[in-house]
């Protein structure tokens, strides 16, 4: 008996670390966007500036997401969660203290590091602190937490904005890490993986590659897309990315093996992923600042409204999960693609310097509702796409290119913005942002196509509901 209540007070103590920690880093992609005007008349800084608050972030956390897994099954994964927390906590305090807005775009950069460490390990300390019978619903609240993170993003945001100040969305981690420091020595166990041989080379090439690439469509509005330095960034990142998938197609250990993607199902889903992300991203990212800066939203108003959207899969998940399950989750996610695009493309043409929010809502409700079908059956989608044995490294690839589709969609939709409007009015404002929506939306219906060249399969029998596969997903990559 009392062991049984110690391994229940060690599994509850797991889920408690495990879940705050996956809370703070899933919090931190969005929630700087609600923010954003009030950071840029504190700190100055034009578009490019705002973008990289955002991009430092995703991009530093998607490219380093599988190798911060693979450095905890090598060197200790409780020592390596705690290394990664104590870098997240301290860059979160340095962001809140930044004097300008270039500390504040390195500090954020460093804080994906840290959450590159940290997240792909969550699931993996819990796992072994939770008996395997009590594994699915442990699953379910770490899964329950993280979409809660991602929802309340800009009301977080935009409420701590408006009351405190912004830099209280950074300074809300430090005590939080602080206090989870300890208990992560004190209550989680050590344990490691394989140990097998780091891709420093491939991390290396990746990075620099998306780096180049980003940092070329960022500065393309700015210095113009002629220009040597731009021209000279995208070549280059071109060129890395292309030695990264030569490299990749034939290293032994590579982060993400290129055979993968002789898989039509894998191609296609991790296609519509990165498709998918690239339009909600940068879409987010403008339509926080429209909500604000042109119909005069107060920060949190802003996040309110936009709960719609964000929160819905909060409230569709688990129906999104029964659908697939009696159809498959191919047309359930080309659905949600599909309402997604039309969502956006909505939000484009009904764009205007006054429009009520009882025009807005319907382009809000049906994107939410896109998202939401969209999450779970694709986590399903990409974990049926390979063998068993290939789980881990497929759900770390799909998670990062995730990551990367945010940041492309923040530097491209708004290089498009730019390029047609500006900053100087609501109606400039209003100018760029329906070209960059219909770009979004486009993206999105990309994605469907995407999704419809997958081979069509007939539903297995039921035995979990989908609506659990987006965190055992994760809980895949972190078992690499």
């Amino acid at each position: 008996m009392s062991q049984q209540k110690a391994s229940r007070g060690t599994a509850a103590w797991a889920l408690v670390i495990t879940g705050v920690a996956g809370f703070m880093a899933a919090l931190d992609n969005l929630v700087v966007t609600t923010a954003l005007p009030s950071i840029r008349d504190d700190l100055g800084g034009e578009l490019h500036d705002l973008e990289w608050t955002v991009s430092a972030y995703t991009l530093t956390f998607a490219v380093l997401l599988m190798f911060g897994a693979a450095l905890g099954d090598r060197f200790g994964r409780r020592r390596l969660f705690i290394a990664g927390l104590s870098v997240f906590t301290a860059a979160s305090a340095a962001a809140a203290l930044a004097p300008g807005i270039d500390s504040l775009i390195a500090a954020r950069a460093v804080q994906g590091v840290g959450a590159a460490v940290m997240m792909p390990l969550t699931l993996t300390l819990l796992t072994a602190a939770v008996p395997e019978a009590k594994r699915g619903m442990a699953f379910g609240i770490w899964g329950a937490v993280n979409g809660l993170a991602v929802a309340s993003g800009p009301l977080v945001g935009g409420s701590l904005t408006e009351h405190v100040s912004w830099q209280w969305i950074f300074w809300l981690n430090v005590p939080l890490g602080l206090a989870l420091i300890p208990l992560a020595r004190l209550r989680l166990a050590e344990s490691h993986g394989s140990r097998s041989p780091l891709d420093v080379q491939g991390t290396l090439l990746a990075s620099a590659g998306l780096f180049g690439v980003v940092y070329g469509l960022v500065r393309g509005p700015v210095d113009g897309w002629t220009g040597t330095v731009v021209l000279t960034a995208l070549f280059a990142g071109a060129a890395l990315l292309a030695g990264f998938v030569i490299y990749s197609a034939k290293a032994r250990n590579a982060m993400l093996p290129m055979r993968l993607f002789r898989s039509r199902a894998f191609a296609g889903i991790n296609a519509a992923s990165l498709l998918m992300f690239l339009g909600m991203f940068g879409s987010i990212f403008l339509l926080s600042q429209y909500l604000q800066g042109v119909l005069g939203y107060s920060p949190t108003a802003a996040g309110l409204r936009m709960l719609p959207w964000t929160g819905m899969p909060m409230l569709v998940a688990p129906i999104a999960g029964i659908l697939a399950d009696r159809i498959g989750g191919r047309p359930v996610v080309a659905a949600g693609l599909f309402l997604q695009a039309v969502g956006l493309g909505y939000f484009a043409v009904i764009v205007t310097t006054d429009v009520s929010y009882a025009v807005q809502l319907p382009a809000l409700v049906i994107s939410g509702v896109g998202m939401a079908l969209f999450f779970a059956p694709a986590s399903h989608l990409v974990m049926s796409s390979v063998r068993p044995q290939e789980q881990g490294v497929a759900s770390g690839a799909n998670n990062a290119l995730r990551e990367v589709g945010g940041a492309l969609g923040i530097a491209v939709m708004a290089s498009i913005f730019a390029a047609q409007g500006g900053y100087e009015s609501g109606q400039a404002f209003v100018d760029g942002l329906r070209p960059a929506l219909m770009a979004g939306s486009a993206a999105v219906a990309l994605a469907v196509l995407a999704v419809l060249a997958i081979p069509a399969r007939r539903p297995s029998a039921p035995s979990t509901s989908l609506a659990k596969a987006a965190p055992e997903q994760v809980l895949e990559t972190a078992s690499r």
